[in-house]
């Protein structure tokens, strides 16, 4: 890369960051019904409920995270981070950050701290988890990022990525343990008690 293609690149980067910023702005004082997540993929606004199959397992995971690496662990659900690409604002279903991740200059945690994203499956933003949101995460070079899929009763588990895309994707039915010990996040998921959809 020359000089003035890091400028450019760089200048593109504050300027999506500004836009995201409005965005976000501009939903905190919408009436947002409580219980919806709102975020941004690929310069469009995404407003989902969150139901409670969607939270069991949410609340599953952190547990687990928290359980292997404490209480002080920066494990976050519906924090806004912004990815690579287009206007990528994700508020990510469970999110753990390096021990060592700092906030950037506007207060935002920083997708290059991001060790681990998992992504719980609703029938309204399904492919952007494993389209637009995948792929972001690939770019931000994401160690692991797993999808759990309610309604195929399975999780996807993507490692190793190259590019725009994950190397490896290992698939665990529901009911069958998760074993993420030889990455970043260093444990067995249990699901046999994911509920499905």
């Amino acid at each position: 890369m020359t000089v003035l293609e890091d400028r450019i690149a760089m200048a593109d980067a504050d300027a999506n960051t500004k836009r995201l910023d409005e965005w976000f702005e501009r939903l905190e004082r919408m009436p947002v019904p409580e219980g919806f997540r709102v975020e941004i993929v690929g310069g469009n606004v995404f407003m989902t409920p969150q139901r409670d199959t969607h939270w069991e397992i949410i609340r599953r995971i952190v547990r687990a995270v928290e359980d292997r690496f404490g209480m002080d662990v920066r494990v976050f659900s519906d924090v806004r981070i912004d990815f690579p690409g287009h206007e990528n604002g994700f508020c990510p279903d469970v999110v753990k950050l390096k021990s060592s991740a700092t906030k950037d200059d506007e207060g935002h945690w920083r997708h290059q701290d991001v060790e681990f994203v998992a992504e719980v499956i609703s029938k309204g933003t399904a492919a952007n988890d494993y389209g637009p949101k995948k792929t972001a995460y690939a770019l931000a070079e994401v160690p692991v990022y797993v999808i759990a899929d309610p309604y195929q009763g399975r999780c996807h588990i993507y490692t190793h990525p190259k590019g725009d895309d994950y190397a490896t994707e290992t698939k665990v039915a529901f009911g069958d343990d998760m074993d993420l010990t030889g990455t970043v996040v260093g444990l067995t998921l249990t699901t046999d008690e994911f509920p499905r959809d």
